[in-house]
């Protein structure tokens, strides 16, 4: 990667990574950018940093040479968000130079002591502060916590109007040395860190949707030209639109999302799969997309993804030992914690020996404060009848309407 120049006097430095798991268990088949900025004004400051990752820290601080900034030049490093993709470069920063002044959030500091027993030289700051770096250059912070990580917080240069929010408003996805900004890139490509932004935060920020529609308040009380974040490209020609989509996306938490239908399906031996051609066939009769997904074999990223974007979800499994089919049940559960709330569901699946399947469902959809609205269930001793093969359409025709009538309310007032 080359360092590249965001706006008069802002630079972005940035790393790409593939093949890892991101956060260890993440799939990013395309990559995953990391960016740090640079800031000058008669002082400079570095804003975020990178991972600690092999030659991730050395290809950032090579980029300082491309701009002929000595790294003794650094008179500040900003720190919004202390999770070590960002922060794990500090180790080897400081092995070139260890007298630099940190701008964080109160509650970054006992982060800095227990990942890197850094304790000195660290400005506190809240929201409202600013750091002045000279030349009409202010920077000044807001605090915008959970998003993800408690001590998050964004930074906005006055004078160019550029927000660095760090997570928020990033994307998986690598960028190219030509191409890491949307004034740079063609729709196609536009489209394309639209939806890795969308696995991105199904996966990374869904959890704190609620303090991301918070946050998205706050960047709009801002005059924002430009946004800078921690991963993906820079939107500086049309910022607006990945304010939306983040909007859209805090937003689906709660649902409705769009007008469609995650199917999550397992099998042990065929005879619930015999239902599943049956609910897609009658959900798709309705003209409602469906996003299907066989369990365990689908890795529970593209999963979230899906769920989060569907207004509703079909559970179809089989009992095992009087319980949910345990891949199934882990998936739910999941779900659960990540705050998908309010999905329009329906549960069908096979028996054997005995039922019990429901009594977990309930369970997990209880504790997790899930509020989704059920459907009454298909459940089928052995292979399914021609009448509950009957009934499974049925039912898929009328959680389809249910979706469409929900999903699509706004559209029809």
């Amino acid at each position: 990667m080359k360092a590249t120049r965001v706006t008069e006097g802002i630079y972005r430095l940035s790393a790409n990574v593939s093949n890892i798991l991101f956060e260890g268990m993440w799939p990013v088949p395309n990559g995953v950018a990391m960016n740090s900025y640079i800031v000058k004004g008669d002082k400079c400051a570095i804003i975020d940093g990178v991972c600690a990752w092999d030659g991730v820290p050395e290809t950032l601080l090579s980029q300082l040479d491309e701009l002929d900034i000595d790294v003794k030049d650094l008179d500040y490093v900003i720190i919004n968000h202390m999770e070590p993709d960002h922060s794990g470069w500090l180790d080897a920063f400081r092995n070139v130079r260890d007298d630099f002044t940190i701008y964080t959030s109160e509650r970054a500091k006992p982060l800095l002591d227990a990942f890197y027993r850094i304790t000195d030289n660290i400005k506190l700051v809240k929201s409202g502060d600013t750091l002045d770096l000279g030349d009409g250059r202010i920077l000044a912070f807001e605090e915008i916590p959970n998003v993800h990580w408690p001590e998050t917080m964004a930074t906005f240069d006055t004078k160019s109007g550029t927000l660095f929010p760090c997570d928020a408003f990033g994307s998986f996805g690598a960028v190219d040395n030509d191409a890491p900004y949307d004034d740079t890139l063609q729709e196609e490509q536009i489209e394309f860190f639209e939806r890795e932004m969308e696995r991105y935060y199904s996966n990374i920020v869904t959890s704190f949707s609620a303090a991301t529609r918070k946050a998205v308040e706050k960047v709009k009380a801002l005059p924002v030209k430009i946004i800078a974040p921690g991963h993906g490209i820079v939107w500086r020609h049309d910022p607006d639109r990945v304010i939306r989509s983040y909007t859209r996306l805090a937003g689906y938490s709660k649902g409705p999302g769009r007008a469609e239908i995650t199917v999550l399906w397992g099998s042990m031996y065929g005879m619930t799969e015999l239902a599943l051609q049956p609910v897609i066939e009658a959900i798709e009769s309705q003209r409602v997309k469906t996003r299907v997904h066989r369990v365990p074999e689908s890795h529970i990223g593209y999963i979230l993804d899906s769920v989060l974007q569907s207004s509703g979800v079909v559970l179809a499994m089989p009992t095992y030992e009087y319980k949910m089919f345990p891949p199934m049940a882990a998936i739910l559960d999941e779900i659960g914690k990540k705050k998908i709330l309010n999905r329009k569901a329906l549960r069908l699946g096979s028996f054997g020996w005995s039922g019990g399947a429901q009594q977990e469902l309930d369970e997990i959809v209880e504790r997790n404060k899930m509020k989704w609205d059920f459907l009454e269930p298909v459940e089928f001793k052995g292979r399914p009848t021609e009448q509950d093969i009957a009934l499974i359409r049925q039912r898929g025709i009328e959680l389809a309407r249910a979706v469409k009538a929900w999903a699509l309310a706004d559209d029809v007032a």
